[in-house]
């Protein structure tokens, strides 16, 4: 359990120009820092208060240490608003940034929530290296932007990746080694996804080299040349490649590997399923592999799949780039980024504005690389790689292609990240030890256990076979529950089993329900199938009203909780879907099952005359 709080104090601090700083400004922050660090007020309200009385009587005034833009419109007003959607927006890049490194860390079920106005809080299940961890907390995102280099250089080095891992395959097996199936029908997918009309990997590639006409794959069947293809690309058959000719509106082209006499001009671009992207990194991580590309060069994944290739099988396609390995540029020169929308096409954009040092190396930048793109990184994935279309002067640029406003948002905040000017640190930390943990989850489990016991006892004793009905039901349910959290890789806590131990009364008493008015049908002379039909259809009210209920209180608990609260409302919320199940349709489908294989006395607890 991390507490995190973004540092609004060096926000401030770092928000002022630097030339103006002086002694009575260092007194502001400190008295500003010190209070902050004792109250949960806002930060911004601090500083104000310390500068009235530090700095006010002394003739300064805000617009001494802090510039607003335009002159006209500056006021300490305005000031203090800037400084205050400086703050807000901090925690929220903080935030963002930390999500995206706990995911990438794959810890199971974190939480992660804003807390108060500048903390984060977070419940972190199964860390075991702290040290690693809080590192991983409290490192800025770091914000790049590289030069696209997708041309030639790139897909020859792939072609001879292909040649040196058939080499080794041939090697290893005495004979050429077909591709793993897995593998292929991720690159079939990739293919499907990202063109309509594919051609045979039979026929010569139309991009390769007039003066080069030879086809090792003519003659043979359409299967034994794909076949073939797969044994002699093990590397490039992992993604498709598509060859752009240089020009205006020129149409991409699907890329065989068949000869290394590829296009010298124009652009390349790759994607790749989610499916072949392990194996694709793997291979990249050889040493041997990473000697054969460009020594400038690197690659770099897209961060998000592109969503014109989505699929009923879940698969995700991504594009990847080779981009230069140096950074042009670093997001310490981003002061702001919008999220907005552009006035002639109304689509969502984001503007983004660089100091004066970045202006200038932008401009230089962009001037020397028109009609090419350039790859905006954050953490090693690229987030977007727009074409420059004009030298960009004045620090300002806007980056296009977003799907809608969220996705907007979303790249802005991510490019606000690379240039976080408030740091986060660690205010508060528990750790729950294995020994605590065990004790607890023993405890738990044991209790469970009873609970299960004399329930299941009960409705034997009380209600005879309808009883061991009720038994298999609930066993069921439980089953359902823990096959439900393991199919999404949950965490069974102590408050889960706190859900457990309510989910077995409740779903025994879908059950009583239905018992009891059999009962009474019996009672009133009914034959046994007309009182089994009786019993079901009008004890169904009852039993959805009292899981509807419950099921509402639950998801309040859900979203309004948090940690051990929101773990306990998940399994209580699957236990009750569980419990409407089996307690209605397993339990009925078991006596009916009975009753048709010739059970002419089906006892549930009482003596029918």
């Amino acid at each position: 359990y991390v507490t995190l709080e973004v540092d609004v104090v060096k926000l401030i601090e770092e928000s002022a120009m630097s030339d103006s700083k002086d002694e009575i400004f260092e007194k502001v922050i400190a008295a500003t820092k010190k209070e902050a660090q004792t109250s949960s007020e806002s930060v911004i309200d601090i500083f104000k208060r310390n500068f009235d009385k530090i700095a006010r009587p002394k003739g300064k005034s805000l617009l001494n240490y802090f510039d607003v833009g335009d002159f006209k419109e500056a006021s300490e007003e305005k000031v203090l608003e800037k400084l205050q959607k400086n703050a807000e927006s901090a925690v929220d890049q903080a935030l963002e940034v930390i999500r995206q490194r706990i995911d990438k860390y794959g810890v199971s079920e974190p939480t992660i929530q804003k807390q108060g106005a500048r903390r984060i809080m977070l419940e972190l299940p199964g860390v075991s290296n702290e040290v690693e961890m809080r590192k991983l907390l409290q490192t800025t995102a770091r914000l790049q932007f590289h030069l696209v280099k997708n041309d030639y250089r790139v897909v020859k080095a792939f072609y001879k990746i292909d040649q040196v891992l058939a080499s080794q395959a041939k090697k290893k097996t005495g004979k050429t080694e077909v591709a793993d199936s897995a593998l292929k029908a991720s690159k079939d997918e990739t293919l499907a996804k990202t063109k309509k009309d594919s051609s045979s990997v039979a026929d010569t590639s139309k991009a390769a080299a007039k003066a080069d006409t030879t086809n090792p794959y003519a003659g043979l069947s359409e299967e034994d040349a794909q076949k073939k293809y797969l044994e002699d690309h093990p590397f490039t058959t992992l993604f498709a490649t598509y060859y752009v000719p240089p020009g205006k509106n020129q149409r991409a082209m699907p890329v065989n590997y068949i000869t290394d006499q590829l296009p010298k001009e124009g652009e390349y671009n790759f994607s790749i399923s989610d499916k072949a992207l392990p194996k694709f990194n793997e291979i990249l991580s050889r040493p041997e592999i990473k000697a054969l590309l460009p020594a400038d060069i690197t690659i770099l994944r897209e961060a998000k799949p592109d969503r014109r290739y989505a699929n009923a099988n879940n698969v995700k396609i991504y594009s990847f780039y080779a981009v230069k390995a140096e950074p042009e540029l670093t997001g310490d020169v981003i002061v702001d980024a919008r999220a907005t929308f552009d006035p002639t096409t109304n689509q969502p954009m984001v503007t983004m504005r660089m100091n004066a040092d970045g202006a200038e190396r932008w401009a230089i930048i962009t001037g020397a690389n028109v009609k090419k793109r350039i790859a905006i990184v954050l953490d090693g994935q690229v987030y977007s790689a727009p074409v420059v279309q004009q030298k960009i002067t004045g620090g300002n640029s806007q980056i296009t292609g977003m799907a809608d406003a969220q996705e907007a948002h979303l790249l802005e905040i991510v490019l606000k990240a690379g240039a976080l000017k408030a740091p986060v640190k660690i205010i508060e930390e528990r750790v729950v030890g294995p020994s605590l943990g065990e004790d607890s989850i023993r405890e738990g489990m044991v209790s469970m256990g009873i609970a299960a016991i004399l329930v299941i006892l009960f409705m034997l004793i009380y209600y005879s076979a309808g009883g061991l009905v009720a038994d298999f039901a609930v066993a069921l349910n439980i089953t359902l529950i823990l096959a439900v959290l393991a199919a999404f890789q949950g965490t069974l806590t102590l408050p889960g089993i706190a859900g457990l131990v309510l989910t077995i009364g409740m779903a025994v008493d879908a059950n009583i329900l239905i018992f009891e008015r059999i009962r009474e049908e019996l009672r009133k002379g009914r034959s046994l199938r007309s009182a089994i039909d009786e019993g079901f259809s009008k004890a169904y009210s009852a039993i959805i009203d009292s899981n509807i209920t419950t099921g509402i209180t639950a998801t309040i608990l859900y979203f309004l909780g948090t940690g051990p609260i929101q773990g306990f409302a998940l399994t209580l919320l699957i236990g009750i879907f569980g419990t409407l199940f089996t307690g209605i349709m397993v339990s009925r489908a078991v006596i009916e099952l009975a009753l048709a294989y010739g059970a002419k006395n089906f006892s549930f607890g009482i003596k029918v005359k």
